[in-house]
C-alpha cells in the first residue's frame, strides 16, 4: 500500500463527507425512481415499498441536501433545480456502481451475476421461456424482466436501464443501437373459430378489408405492418376497436368482435386449434424478425454477452417450435428463404474487438 512518502502516492479525491454521513444509497434509489416515474405512488410500487416510506426517504435526502428536491404542481410532481442536479449525479453514481458489479461478476465467472431484460409486450410469450432455459444452465444468475410497450422500451434504452432488450423491430432515428435479428416473428390474420372465412383459401385483402378489425394502439410495430400490407393493395380495413393488450385482443376476436393481426407467438399456450383461428389471406403471414438490442457502444457484462450468444443460438429451436405449432409456416419460411444473419454479426463484432 502506498504511503505519503511514496513518490507514486496520489491523494484521494475530495470526499463528500456530509452526504456520506447523512444520506444513503437507498434514499438516492427512491429519489431516482420518483424522478423517472414522476410519481411517489408508482415509485413505491416499483420498489415494493409503502408510500409513507418513500416520502420519508426523500424527505431525509432533501434534509441532507439542504434544499427541496420536488415540488407539487397541481397533481403532478416536478423536480426542483436541485432535484435535477441530484438526478444527474444519481445516474452517474448508479452507472459507476453497475459497472463495478459487472466487473466483479466477470471476475466470478457465471456462478453469480445479474441480467436485466426489457421486452415489448408481444415478446412476453417468448422471453420467459428463453430466460427459463438460461437459468437452468446458469442457476446462480439473478434475472429481471420488464414487459412494457414499445415507447417505454425506447425510453428505457435511452436511459440505459437494462442490459438487453427484445423488440419486434430495431429502433431508428435518434437512438443508436446494436441490433441482432435472431428468430422469426410471423404476423398472422386471426378470426373467431366459427367465422365463415375460416375454411376459405387465399382470401384477398380487398375482401378482408370489409370485416371489422381490432387493432393495436398507435406506435405498435404490428399495427404499422398491418396497415402497410393493406396500403400496398390500396385498401384500408374497418377499425372497430383499438386495444393495447394482446390477450384482450384475442378475447375480443374469440368473442366475435372482429378480426385482428397479431404475432403467431401470442398463440404459444393455446395453439392454433383454440377459440381463435388463423385465416389463409394473401400476403400473410407477414414475416418479421425478433431483435435483441442494446445501446451502441455499451460494454456488455459477461452475463449479458453469454445470454446474447444463447439467444442467437436458440434461433433453430424457436423456428422449429413455430413450425410445429403451425406446419404451414415451414413452407412459407422456405419460400422466403428465411435466414437470420445474427450469428455472423456477433462473430464479426467479436473479431473486431480482438
Amino acid at each position: 500500500m502506498p504511503t505519503s512518502t511514496d513518490n507514486s502516492y496520489t491523494p484521494p479525491a475530495a470526499m463528500p463527507e456530509h452526504l456520506i454521513r447523512y444520506a444513503t444509497f437507498r434514499q438516492f434509489q427512491v429519489f431516482e425512481a420518483i424522478y423517472r416515474l414522476g410519481s411517489f405512488t408508482r415509485a413505491a410500487e416499483e420498489l415494493f415499498l409503502t408510500q409513507p416510506t418513500v416520502s420519508m426517504q426523500v424527505k431525509k435526502l432533501a434534509e441532507a441536501i439542504g434544499l427541496p428536491l420536488f415540488e407539487h404542481v397541481g397533481r403532478n410532481v416536478e423536480p426542483t433545480e436541485a432535484g435535477m442536479q441530484v438526478y444527474a449525479a444519481c445516474r452517474g453514481m448508479f452507472e459507476t456502481l453497475s459497472n463495478l458489479e459487472m466487473k466483479i461478476s466477470d471476475m466470478k465467472g457465471l456462478k453469480r451475476g445479474r441480467l436485466r431484460m426489457g421486452v415489448i409486450t408481444t415478446a412476453k410469450y417468448l422471453a420467459p421461456e428463453m430466460l427459463g432455459e438460461f437459468s437452468h444452465i446458469y442457476p446462480g444468475i439473478d434475472l429481471s424482466l420488464k414487459v412494457t410497450n414499445r415507447d417505454s422500451i425506447l425510453r428505457r434504452i435511452r436511459a440505459n436501464e437494462d442490459d438487453l432488450y427484445i423488440m419486434g423491430q430495431a429502433p431508428k432515428g435518434d437512438i443508436e443501437v446494436e441490433a441482432f435479428p435472431f428468430a422469426p416473428n410471423p404476423l398472422v390474420m386471426m378470426a373467431p373459430r366459427d367465422h365463415p372465412l375460416v375454411s376459405k383459401k387465399n382470401i384477398s385483402l380487398q375482401e378482408i378489408a370489409k370485416e371489422p378489425f381490432i387493432i393495436r394502439e398507435p406506435g405498435s410495430g404490428i399495427r404499422d405492418a398491418m396497415f402497410k400490407a393493406f396500403d400496398a393493395v390500396g385498401v384500408r380495413p374497418e377499425v372497430r376497436m383499438e386495444i393495447g393488450n394482446n390477450e384482450a385482443i384475442k378475447h375480443a376476436v374469440a368473442g366475435g368482435l372482429g378480426l385482428s393481426v397479431l404475432s403467431l407467438h401470442t398463440l404459444s399456450l393455446e395453439g392454433v386449434d383454440g377459440p381463435v383461428a388463423l385465416l389463409d389471406v394473401e400476403g400473410f403471414p407477414i414475416l418479421r424478425n425478433w431483435y435483441i438490442v442494446y445501446p451502441k457502444g455499451k460494454e456488455l457484462s459477461m452475463v449479458a454477452q453469454t445470454f446474447l450468444d444463447f439467444v442467437i443460438g436458440s434461433e433453430a429451436k424457436i423456428r422449429e417450435r413455430m413450425e410445429k405449432m403451425w406446419p404451414k409456416l415451414e413452407n412459407v419460411l422456405k419460400e422466403a428463404q428465411y435466414n437470420t444473419p445474427a450469428k455472423q454479426q456477433v462473430s464479426q463484432k467479436k473479431a473486431a474487438k480482438k
